[in-house]
């Protein structure tokens, strides 16, 4: 049983789109959605620097358009799919809950709305490694801050204001290696993306919906959702409510998950996956020279 997940915002890196540009037709694909949401996706994968695809506004639009081409160049039938994060909204595309260019316009909306949330007061996020959860988030609470991504595999990302932040660097909860800031420009998963939740609803009730045509798993609570309805409700509610990827994991395992297939810019979630599902193969789609790769993975576990 084969499933394909797509990451979040921190996974891109300068130019990472460039070398699936020159697959067939993506060229075109890439500019039709830039038209469609104002948004320059080629520039911004290919020539921007680290600052600039930081910017939530840019961010967001581009790991979705690339988790799209890169699962078109796959052409893969998973049998269950998820995101982490605004990797949700990749996922919905993914289980056909609604089009490519619908995906873009959402996604777009979600950036905008939660880059303007984030400029209120500056926020931030870092990654702890290790420890114990229980104890993690009771430090955390202590701090003020709050476990905006419990990943699993020993990850829990906390978000709050930068001096929070701050203090957490001097003040590492019991157990925790590392303390690593992340690649983002705000408070995700929090209180403080509240403002961006009604924007995003609104752009939401202007979608045509479908139900998922295969197996779709909520950051919400792990569980699998059967609406389409159901799972454009949860990526809204999601932008201010913890991501609970740990649980995601853990149905990944009761639903017999064998292989792992992580959409482009691949890397984050295969990881955790490596430390979390022991057995289970993965493999990260990074540039069109993993395609094969993949491929032979779906002939090996899709339909299992």
């Amino acid at each position: 049983m084969l499933v394909l997940v797509a990451p979040g915002q921190g996974a891109q890196t300068p130019g990472f789109l460039t070398p699936w540009l020159d697959l067939p037709g993506a060229t075109d694909r890439i500019a039709g959605w830039s038209d469609a949401i104002g948004l320059d996706l080629a520039h911004y994968g290919t020539k921007a620097d680290a600052d600039e695809i930081r910017d939530t506004a840019v961010a967001q639009p581009l790991l979705v358009a690339a988790g799209l081409l890169s699962a078109a160049a796959l052409d893969a039938s998973p049998n269950v799919v998820a995101g982490h994060s605004v990797g949700e909204i990749t996922a919905a595309a993914f289980a056909g809950v609604i089009d490519d260019e619908a995906a873009l316009r959402l996604v777009r909306t979600r950036g905008l709305a939660m880059a303007e949330a984030a400029a209120v007061t500056e926020t931030g996020m870092a990654a702890l490694l290790g420890g114990d959860p229980e104890v993690t988030i009771q430090h955390l609470e202590k701090l003020g801050l709050t476990p905006a991504n419990v990943n699993g595999a020993g990850q829990i990302v906390a978000a709050g204001t930068a001096a929070q932040i701050a203090a957490l660097a001097d003040d590492k909860p019991e157990g925790v290696r590392r303390v690593v800031p992340l690649k983002v420009a705000g408070a995700f998963h929090t209180h403080h993306m509240a403002p961006a939740v009604e924007r995003l609803r609104e752009a939401a009730a202007a979608l045509e919906v479908s139900d998922p045509a295969v197996t779709y798993v909520s950051n919400a609570d792990g569980r699998t959702v059967a609406t389409g309805a159901e799972v454009i409700s949860r990526l809204v509610g999601q932008v201010a409510n913890p991501v609970r990827w740990d649980l995601c994991m853990e149905t990944f395992k009761e639903l017999g998950v064998t292989a792992l297939i992580e959409a482009c810019p691949g890397g984050t979630l295969t990881g955790l996956a490596k430390r979390a599902l022991p057995g289970v193969q993965t493999l990260a789609l990074k540039t069109p020279d993993d395609l094969d790769a993949a491929r032979a993975l779906i002939a090996e576990h899709a339909g299992a």
